[in-house]
Formats: structure tokens, sequence, C-alpha cells
């Protein structure tokens, strides 16, 4: 290394040692600073743990003053409180005293203050005077209740008056209202309209209750009836029905009885219903006075009830449910006991003469009415079922479907009492003539009306038989035709002369034939039921002209026209068609014939064949075998007669003469002799 090197370097080294000896003398400057601020600070923290030891107390101090002014502000506040519910209390105490009736709407504030207090003091139990408020609101709640109460029953009062039947009518379909021209008294409900045309007419009718207490009315007796139970005083509410059942309150209180506002409704509301029914005719009628009662007078009896039933239930039951409905809304037990107690006394009196209808006796007459009964009892099974739901109104509902079954069950056992008793039917009328027969004509129009009430006795079947309700009136309805034959063949063997029994039975089988044909019995019977019975008209007919002409028309044979002798040369002297016949056998025959047709005629003329079509097929099958053979003997033999003396004493008629008589035939023509047969 060159020797300017080294020299560099030594001197380099030289400031570096100097720069380091500068560092440690810098540094241990610095250490002393240090220990001397520690030693500063050191004797600061033991200078202020000194002056906190001596503010402690001072600070206690601060502190219980602050929580002693936070705690007078909350007892100031508190007192406020306090203050503000005893002015409430006064407040309300001087609108309890006013009474309900000036300022309602004010006056249920009141009880809601008085409870509002009530709630504050139960939370302010330790409160010095809070028993004595507490009490003190109590008795001006009970005495607010009480006004209540009897502003309840004065406005219920005030409101509640029967319904005049007038407006019942007007609420009713235009088809069922009673005639203008009559007084209400004296409208005959009952016939109205027809059967089956009513039942069409109603099918979609509509029904307007009528208004029982004005809508404004409505709100202000809910209101009263909801402050009532809100300060736990449910007896009040219960007047209007008598029977009773407990509400458990929350807190596990004593069990309390709704009784006496259930009274108050039902003392006021029963009475108007009961009296509006009896406005519209509705009577108390038990099972001895449908007993005494004249058919005709019964009859028109049902015929109201059956208007009657509907009226109270689409009408005035509707209405009444709509009523409670409204006033009692939220208290759905008490809402059906009200309905249950208001309407108990009037659907009972209703339901009663439906009743005494099934336990009193039967008789055919009956079963119409019974069905129409059974009818509108069935029409209104969903309105009953819907206003009188609930647990309360079950006996009610009960009641009501059980009258439905009984007669169900009625009209069925006067069904099979009808059946027997055209089977058994001993009648001594008796149709001289032949005619069809009462009996006959009663059955027919029997079953006629029966198919009016179709839907009805399916219905009915299906009460007691899950069978097909069509197959079953067909097996009733073939009974019935067949119990009617029966009666028939024995009626027709009081007939001496055989020719009228046969026309009798034409007439009535034939009759019986048309008017299944006209009618909806022939959708059940079949075809070949019709078909069978006109066969059995045609039988009969046959039978009837082989019995009454077979002597006359043998009259008219030319078997026994032999040669006799004496006279015969003048009869072959005219042409040879009589040679070899006697005219005393020809003179015989004609008298004969000439006898029996008078006689025939005589008789015959007296019968009856009410059916023209089936008269003028009689005769003309008569004429058609009568006519030609008595032409034809008239033709071969007429010529004996004519020629010898009197002719005229043995050809009487003419074919056209004979004609014209078979004509009058079956005109059930009066005789002087009508018991000849």
């Amino acid at each position: 290394m060159p020797a300017k090197s080294q020299k560099s370097a030594a001197s380099a080294m030289n400031a570096l040692s100097e720069r380091a000896a500068v560092m440690r003398e810098s540094l241990k400057k610095s250490q002393t600073i240090t220990d001397n601020m520690v030693s500063i600070l050191g004797s600061f923290d033991h200078r202020l743990s000194a002056l906190e030891t001596a503010m402690r107390p001072t600070q206690i101090r601060t502190h219980s003053v602050r929580k002693a002014h936070e705690n007078i502000d909350k007892t100031l506040k508190v007192a406020e409180l306090i203050l503000a519910q005893f002015d409430l209390v006064h407040q309300a105490e001087d609108k309890i005293f006013k009474g309900p009736h000036e300022d309602l709407e004010s006056y249920l504030e009141a009880i809601d203050q008085l409870r509002s207090c009530l709630n504050f003091f139960n939370n302010y139990k330790h409160f010095r005077n809070s028993d004595g408020i507490m009490k003190h609101a109590n008795s001006l709640i009970n005495k607010a209740v009480s006004k209540l109460e009897d502003e309840f029953m004065q406005i219920l009062l005030s409101y509640s008056k029967p319904v005049e039947p007038g407006r019942l009518f007007e609420g009713l379909p235009d088809s069922l209202r009673p005639s203008s021209g009559l007084p209400e008294d004296q409208a005959d409900y009952g016939k109205i309209h027809e059967h089956e045309q009513r039942s069409k007419t109603l099918e979609n009718a509509n029904y307007t209750p009528p208004t029982l207490i004005p809508p404004r009315i409505l709100p202000l007796l809910h209101n009263l009836a909801k402050q009532m139970f809100q300060a736990q005083r449910h007896q009040q509410l219960v007047k209007i029905y008598s029977h009773s059942y407990r509400i458990q309150s929350r807190k596990g209180k004593e069990m309390m009885t709704i009784v006496q506002c259930l009274r108050v409704w039902r003392d006021a509301r029963s009475p108007v219903l009961e009296e509006s029914l009896r406005k519209l005719g509705v009577e108390k009628l038990g099972k001895e006075d449908v007993q005494k009662m004249q058919w005709e007078v019964l009859e028109q009896k049902i015929g109201n009830w059956i208007h009657f039933m509907r009226i109270a239930v689409k009408l005035l039951f509707a209405a009444e449910r709509k009523v409670c409905d409204q006033i009692f809304e939220g208290l759905e037990k008490l809402k059906d006991q009200c309905f249950y107690e208001v309407t108990d006394g009037s659907i009972e009196l209703l339901l009663s003469f439906g009743d005494a209808i099934t336990r009193s006796k039967r008789s055919p007459e009956k079963l119409f009415v019974l069905l129409d009964m059974y009818e509108i009892m069935r029409d209104l099974h969903y309105e009953i079922e819907t206003l009188f739901s609930g647990e309360a109104c079950a006996r009610s509902r009960e009641n009501a479907f059980g009258l439905t079954k009984r007669l169900a069950q009625t009209a069925r056992e006067t069904f099979n009492d009808f059946e027997e008793a055209v089977e058994k039917d001993a009648t001594k009328t008796s149709v001289s003539d032949g005619t069809v027969h009462p009996l006959t004509s009663y059955v027919i129009n029997y079953v006629k009306f029966l198919f009016d009430y179709q839907s009805t006795l399916k219905q009915l079947f299906q009460e007691f038989d899950s069978q097909d309700a069509n197959s079953q009136l067909a097996s009733v309805t073939m009974r019935i035709m067949q119990a009617l034959q029966s009666n028939l063949d024995g009626k027709s063997k009081q007939y001496k002369d055989p020719a009228l029994t046969h026309i009798f039975l034409m007439n009535n089988i034939h009759y019986i034939v048309r008017s299944v044909r006209r009618s909806e019995a022939k959708d059940l019977l079949g075809d070949d039921w019709v078909q069978i019975h006109r066969r059995i008209v045609q039988q009969h007919a046959n039978h009837y002209r082989r019995t009454a002409w077979a002597k006359i028309l043998s009259s008219l044979s030319v078997q026994g026209l032999t040669s006799s002798g004496g006279g015969s040369s003048g009869a072959a002297a005219d042409g040879g068609s009589s040679s070899g016949v006697s005219r005393a056998v020809v003179k015989d025959k004609l008298r004969q014939f000439n006898a029996l047709f008078e006689e025939l005629h005589q008789k015959q003329s007296q019968w009856t064949v009410p059916d023209t079509e089936l008269r003028e097929s009689l005769r003309l099958a008569v004429a058609e075998v009568l006519l030609p053979a008595y032409r034809s003997f008239l033709k071969r033999f007429g010529n004996l007669v004519e020629t010898g003396k009197n002719p005229q004493k043995y050809i009487r008629y003419s074919a056209e003469d004979l004609e014209r008589m078979l004509n009058e035939f079956f005109e059930g023509k009066p005789s002087s002799n009508e018991s000849r047969r």
C-alpha cells in the first residue's frame, strides 16, 4: 500500500473515534435528564395521591346532593301524576253523577278514565291513600254501570216495538204477498199459489228482513253492552235470557253469573217478537184443537202456518239475529244465548202446531199438506242451521230438525195408509152407467198431485232408505195403480150385465192409461206399462162386443132359414136368393132382431163412455160388424117380408137408422128405470 493511502486511513479512523466519543457524552447527558424527569414525575404522583385523598369526602357529598335532586325530581313527577289521577277521578265523578242520558260519549269516557285510574293506583299500592281512592273509583264505576244498565234498558224498550204485518209483507217476494183486497186477519196464505208454481217462483226469491232497531241506535247499545262487560258486570247484560252460565275471570276471581242483562234483553225483545207473530195470525193450537177442526178449516190453518214459518225464519228471526250480532259483537257466547232466549218462545209456538199435526189422526187428504209442511221445513233447514248456530241454540235447532223428521215419518205412514185404503175401499157408491168410478178419478188425481211433489217425495224417501229415489217412487206408484185395479175388479162384479162389466173396466183402465200418458208418471212407469194396459182396454172392448152383440148377430144368421112349404112358391117367384126360405122364419128373425136391438139401444144409450175417442171407436167397431150383417140379411131375405102384409112391422129400421141409433149409444141418457143393468 503506498504511504499516502495509509495516512488517509489513519486520519479517518481518528475522526470516527472522535465522533463516537461525542455520542457517548451525549447519551450520558440524556440518561441524566431522563433520571431527573422520572424523579420529578414520581414526586408529582405522590402529591396527586395526597390531593385525591383530600378531595374524596367532597366528591361523596357532591354525589349525594345530585342523587337527592334526582329523587326529588322523580317524587315531584309521581306526585304530579297522582294529583292528575285525583283530578281525573273528580272529573269523572262529576260526569257519572250527571248520568249517561245527556252525553253518553262523555259518560263512557269517564268510565274509561276511572278504569285507567284503577290500573294506575294498582301499580302504586305503596301510596298511602291508594286503597281509599281505589275504593272510591270502584264505587263510582259500580254506580256508572248501574246507570248504564238503566240507560241500556230504557233505550232498548223505547225502540222495541212489534212489527206490523204490512211491514213484514213488504219484505216478501211479490208472489207471496197476500191479496191487497183482503184484510190482513182474513188473508188465506195457504192458497196463494199452487204447489208447482210456488216452488218454481220461490226458488231464487229475495227476502228483505225488517229493521227492528234503527241503525243509528245499534252502535250506542253495543257501546253500552261493551262497557258493562268491561266493568266485569256481565250479569248486567244478561237480562234478556233467564238461562245462565258462568265466566271465569282471568285473575281467578269468584265465578260470575250472566243473568241480569240477559233478562233485560229477553224481557224487552221476546214479548215484542211474540206480539209480531200474534199480529200476523199465529195462534197456539194443540192436538185436541186440531182434532176438532173441520178439514177445510184445518187445511187453511196449515197453509197459513207454512207462510208463518217462512216469515218467522226468513224475516223476523233473521232480523233478530242481526240485531243480536251487532249489539253483542265480540261476545260470541252471549250473542248466541241472547238470540236463543228471545226466539225460544216464538219458535216453540210455531213448532207446536206442526207437532200437533203429526200426532193427529192420519187421513189421505192430509198427505199433501204434510208434504207441504215437510217441504217448508226442508227449505228452511239452512236458515235454521245458520241462525240457530252455537251451543246455546242447540235446543231450538234440534226441535226444528226433529219436527222435519216427524213430518217425514207421518207423511210416509199416510202414504202407506192411502195405498191400503185404495185396495180395501168398500164404498157403496156405484156407477150404473159403467162410467169412470169416483175412486178412479180420486186416486188418479191423487197420484198426479203427488208428482207435483216429486223432489219432495224423493227427499222424503231418502230420509229412511238410501236406495234410488226414482225407483222407490216408481215402485210406490205401481203399487197404488195395482191396488186401484184390484179394487175396480171387485166393483165390476156388482153388475148383472156382463157387457156392462166390461164397459166399466174398459172406461176405468182407459182413464188410468190416458192420465198416466199425460203426466210425469209415464216416465216412471215406462212405455211397457202403458202398452200392457192399453191392450187390457182393448181386450175389454172386444169382450164387450162379443158379450153384448153375439145374440143379436145370431138373429141375422142364415142358420135355421130352411124351406117349410106354404108361401115358398111366392118367394121363389121373386128371384132365387130366398129360394127355399120360410117367410115366417124370416119374420121371426126380424122380430127377434128388432126386440134385441131396441133393448140394447134402450140400455146402452144410458151407459156412458166418457172419452170421445174411445166412444167413437167402440161404436165404429159395433157398426162394422152389425151393419154389414143387417144389410146382407135384408138383401137376401127382405123381399119375403116386403111383399107380405105390414112389412114395416118387421123391417122397422134401415141400415142408416141403425147407424143413427148406434150414435146414441154410450151417451148416458137418463132412464125411467136407472137401476136397470
